[in-house]
């Protein structure tokens, strides 16, 4: 299977896509499910991008699960 790299502003517009579009599906992983496709990625891809959008916008709680 052939890695694919996806440029920044891929990533960036994946997670805003995600973000504006989580409303109309009964959980993350449906809407994630759903908009991987439309992207071409992986469900799984599009979820560790969505993660570490949401590690940069609360950096505080990464901090403190590193360290216990």
């Amino acid at each position: 299977m052939k890695k694919v790299k996806y440029t920044p502003e891929i990533r960036d517009r994946a997670v805003q896509l995600l973000i504006e579009s989580e409303k109309d599906y009964p959980s993350n992983w449906a809407a994630i499910t759903a908009i991987a496709p439309k992207i071409g990625c992986t469900p799984e891809t599009l979820r560790i991008w969505y993660q570490k959008y949401l590690d940069k916008q609360n950096p505080i709680k990464v901090q403190q699960i590193s360290d216990q």
